[in-house]
C-alpha cells in the first residue's frame, strides 16, 4: 500500500466517508471522479485488508459485537413504542377535544424510530421486503409492528388533532 492509499485508508475511518477522506487524502478529483476513485481505492485488496482490521480492532476495543448492536436496536424499538402521557409544565396530563366532542388523553409516541429500527432488524435478519435485490430497488417496510389497540388509539388521537390543526389542548386539573 502507498503512502497516500494509507492516508486515505486512515481519513476513511474517521468518518467512513470514502468521498471526503479521498479529497482529505490529497487526490484531486472533479465531477464525481472522487466518488468513483474512492470507491476504486476501498476495493483495493491492501487498502480493503487494512480498513478492515482497523474497524475490527476498533469494535474489539469498544466491545461491540453483532449481539450488543442487536440488542441496542431492540431496545430502543421497545422504548420508542411505549405511549407516554403528554404533560405540560406542571406535570398534568394534557387533554384534547375530539370530532364528537368528548376529552381525550393526548400521547406520543415514535413511530418514526420504531419503524427505523425494525428496518434495522429485519434486514439483518433478512425478512423479505426489508432487504434490497439491488441499488436500483426501493426498500418496502412490509411489516407488522406489533402495535397494540392503546398504541394504535393514542396514534389515531395524535394524528386526528395534527390534521385539523386546530384542534384545542386541553389542560387537565385533577381535583
Amino acid at each position: 500500500m502507498t503512502p497516500k492509499q494509507k492516508r486515505f485508508a486512515d481519513e476513511y475511518l474517521i468518518d467512513l466517508n470514502a468521498t471526503a477522506a479521498y479529497k482529505r487524502a490529497g487526490y484531486i478529483a472533479t465531477g464525481n471522479g472522487a466518488e468513483v476513485n474512492a470507491s476504486k481505492l476501498l476495493s483495493n485488496t491492501k487498502v480493503a485488508h487494512y480498513v478492515k482490521l482497523a474497524l475490527d480492532k476498533r469494535s474489539d476495543e469498544l466491545g461491540i459485537d453483532q449481539k450488543y448492536v442487536l440488542s441496542t436496536i431492540k431496545e430502543t424499538v421497545d422504548r420508542c413504542r411505549q405511549a407516554k402521557p403528554v404533560l405540560n409544565k406542571q406535570g398534568e396530563p394534557v387533554f384534547v377535544e375530539t370530532a364528537d366532542g368528548t376529552l381525550a388523553a393526548a400521547y406520543t409516541f415514535d413511530a418514526g424510530n420504531v419503524l427505523k429500527g425494525s428496518e434495522l432488524l429485519g434486514r439483518h435478519v433478512g425478512i423479505k421486503g426489508f432487504t434490497k435485490d439491488n441499488e436500483n430497488t426501493p426498500l418496502e417496510l412490509n411489516v407488522n409492528i406489533g402495535m397494540d389497540q392503546n398504541m394504535l388509539e393514542a396514534a389515531r388521537r395524535i394524528a386526528y388533532v395534527l390534521s385539523r390543526g386546530s384542534g384545542r389542548i386541553i389542560n387537565h386539573k385533577k381535583e
